[in-house]
């Protein structure tokens, strides 16, 4: 049994990794960092077992799905479990200066993960087993000013993973899309301090956290997984603010 994880190098797609591992899996490792792909994969390969390959590749290029799924098919692998949890996260005003950014985050987010589930989800459907787990957001449900590309995507995945799911089925393909509120990955370069504190009362969960309940959710055919109380209170309250609100807190954060 192998898994192909993309993000694997650290945070969440270590934590998949590590559960994977436990749970038999050969890994396959991808990111665009090379000395932790090298880190992670010495350090799972000495818990069990288990035979840990990795590939050093940029998955926010048009083609990058393409490439991946290419290479695989050389190397004669058909992943049993795709993980997609490559992303990345900015917080501003937009402007042209971003553009680049904002393209990079549209086929990392999007573009990518959508051409991996198609590419490799036929494998899947072919075989007549597989599954696929996508990691969409908690800000999903909450288009605010600051994070307008990043919410954006993170719907996208959500609905497209949803009703992805739907079609796979039939084929013996289980898909899920997880949802994430607060979790201490170093994506949002919050300060150490208040990540520590966040950890300690509660409020911000880690990653093997949400990988576990993830993983879990996955095996046994959940569509969607939304974990940790901050996701039933937190979209509804600020989806309720009055618009001039949500204006007068833009200003003072911008």
């Amino acid at each position: 049994m192998v898994a192909l994880i993309t993000g694997g190098s650290s945070g969440m797609g270590l934590e998949f990794a590590r559960g994977l591992v436990a749970r038999g899996y050969d890994l396959i490792l991808v990111s665009n960092r090379e000395d932790d792909l090298q880190v992670a994969a010495s350090g799972l390969g000495s818990e069990l077992p288990v035979k840990v390959r990795t590939r050093f590749q940029d998955l926010a290029q048009p083609r990058a799905a393409d490439d991946l799924h290419e290479w695989c098919v050389g190397e004669g692998i058909i992943p049993d479990v795709l993980v997609n949890d490559a992303g990345m996260f900015f917080f501003k005003e937009l402007g042209v200066e971003d553009l680049d950014r904002v393209q990079a985050m549209l086929d990392l987010h999007i573009t990518t993960v959508t051409r991996l589930c198609l590419l490799f989800g036929q494998d899947m459907k072919e075989r007549g087993n597989g599954y696929i787990l996508n990691v969409s957001s908690m800000a999903a449900r909450i288009p605010a000013p600051g994070i307008t590309v990043y919410s954006a995507t993170k719907a996208y995945l959500k609905s497209f993973g949803r009703s992805l799911s739907y079609e796979f089925e039939p084929y013996g393909v289980r898909m899920t899309t997880v949802c994430p509120a607060a979790i201490a990955t170093p994506l949002y370069r919050l300060d150490p301090k208040w990540m520590k504190l966040g950890v300690r009362i509660g409020l911000i969960r880690t990653p093997g956290w949400l990988a576990k309940r993830a993983l879990k959710a996955l095996f046994r055919g959940r569509r969607v997984l939304s974990p940790a109380f901050m996701n039933i209170w937190l979209p509804p309250l600020i989806a309720a603010l009055p618009a001039p609100i949500v204006s007068r807190i833009w200003k003072r954060l911008r």
